[in-house]
């Protein structure tokens, strides 16, 4: 039995040139009147969906003017803050406007959705990144978008190279088709578990006695020893969680370690397994986390 990957038998020995965006693709001119759009056709930056989910009816349509158009294959880039990887392959004609970037293949030898498939690639929304102007709503560098470069296998023979990436686009359109059905999944289960939560928790108000959580827990914070004093961290060996820890659901590993010496020189102090955390400060605020092994934790997380 042959020892190559499936990819080297796909490309069974052929070259693979490099070509810049610009190249193949161009940012689409053409207007469409506002006349004919609706909530199906019309793509604003709003109902782009986030991390490459496509998109969903628009909430507004434009009651004026002319606007970009977008045609059956090009491909939707939402422009502002592209960390959000807003993108989506056109399968209609629409409009749009001046937040979304339409991309439309030009070369032949191009298949469209592979051009998709490369520009949702974690790279490409990185390179976008790193080239965007400004801060606190960066956008992308139309300049340098058509300049980021897109793998070509067998650029001497269209047919071969059209059937490589026809290829490629259904071994990753069925790993996209996997990922939605196991999103769509995990979002029904998540949608059950909080109906049948809600339902397990409620209660009449004759049914029960209302405690507060001082009255059944004792609650209490931990400690940071000061990382001016090596001793307290050096070699150390005892797990210290930061607030990042709660997310939610259970943690039973630590990234951080202090020494006993640090440990009995702060307020840090060892908590037993089956602990809850609360997050009281930082991005995870108000989240938690069940401790299933001891560890100390800082200031910024309250154990109950």
């Amino acid at each position: 039995m042959s020892n190559m990957s499936f990819m080297e038998k796909l490309l069974d020995g052929v070259g693979v040139e490099w070509k810049a965006l610009g190249e193949v693709a161009k940012y689409s001119k053409t207007r469409i009147s506002f006349e004919k759009l609706d909530e199906i056709n019309y793509v604003g930056v709003d109902n782009l969906l986030q991390n490459r989910a496509g998109k969903v009816e628009s909430n507004h349509v434009p009651t004026a003017g002319n606007l970009t158009e977008y045609r059956d294959g090009d491909i939707l880039i939402g422009n502002i803050r592209p960390y959000l990887k807003k993108i989506w392959h056109a399968d209609r004609i629409g409009g749009t406007n001046g937040d979304v970037l339409v991309i439309h293949p030009t070369d032949d030898a191009l298949n469209p959705r592979y051009l998709y498939q490369v520009l949702t690639d974690e790279k490409f929304f990185a390179y976008n990144m790193q080239h965007a102007k400004g801060a606190k709503m960066p956008r992308g560098n139309k300049f340098k978008i058509m300049k980021y470069g897109l793998p070509i296998p067998c650029p001497d023979n269209p047919e071969k190279s059209l059937n490589i990436q026809s290829e490629i686009v259904r071994i990753l359109d069925a790993f996209t088709e996997l990922t939605t059905e196991l999103t769509t999944e995990l979002t029904a289960r998540k949608k059950q578990y909080n109906f049948y939560r809600d339902q397990l928790l409620s209660f009449e108000e004759d049914q029960v006695e209302l405690k507060t959580l001082g009255e059944v827990c004792h609650v209490a914070s931990g400690g940071t020893p000061s990382k001016a004093i090596k001793k307290y961290w050096d070699n150390g060996n005892v797990p210290w969680l930061k607030s990042e820890s709660c997310n939610n659901k259970s943690v039973n590993s630590a990234d951080n370690f202090i020494t006993n010496f640090g440990l009995k020189n702060s307020s840090a102090k060892i908590l037993e397994k089956d602990t809850t955390l609360i997050a009281l400060v930082g991005a995870t605020i108000f989240k938690t986390a069940f401790l299933e092994f001891e560890a100390a934790t800082n200031q910024k997380i309250a154990d109950v």
